[in-house]
């Protein structure tokens, strides 16, 4: 609720009017247009403000999917690289894992279960 809050509070504040200042820009629209044709001023203008508002919308949604992507590759090449120093400082500490699946233990446990069934 406080998000949505500040993010009204953001969208207010980005004009940046007064009451006085709408109030004149409203005199100067009706004495421009004329009374007859405000009411369909007003929707052309509001339709343009929401098709402005839906390509900054996907334009800063995109931007921000650029970003995120180039800042997981900079921090998968940072831990790739530091791994590769890590590895390299510590050769015999890491040894490999052995095979999950290793033939003789393998071939022991059939043993074991030909036993049981007899």
């Amino acid at each position: 609720m406080l998000r949505r809050y500040l993010t009204l509070q953001q969208e207010k504040s980005m004009f940046d009017l007064s009451i006085w200042e709408i109030a004149v820009i409203g005199v100067v629209a009706i004495l421009v247009v004329g009374p007859k044709e405000l009411p369909r001023a007003l929707m052309a203008a509001g339709k343009w403000m929401r098709k402005f508002r839906s390509v900054t919308g996907s334009l800063r949604s995109g931007l921000d999917t650029m970003i995120r992507e180039t800042e997981m590759k900079e921090l998968e090449e940072k831990w790739a690289k530091q791994n590769k120093q890590i590895m390299a400082d510590n050769p015999n500490e890491m040894l490999p894992l052995p095979d999950p699946i290793d033939s003789s233990a393998a071939d022991d446990r059939r043993d074991d279960s030909s036993k049981k069934n007899k």
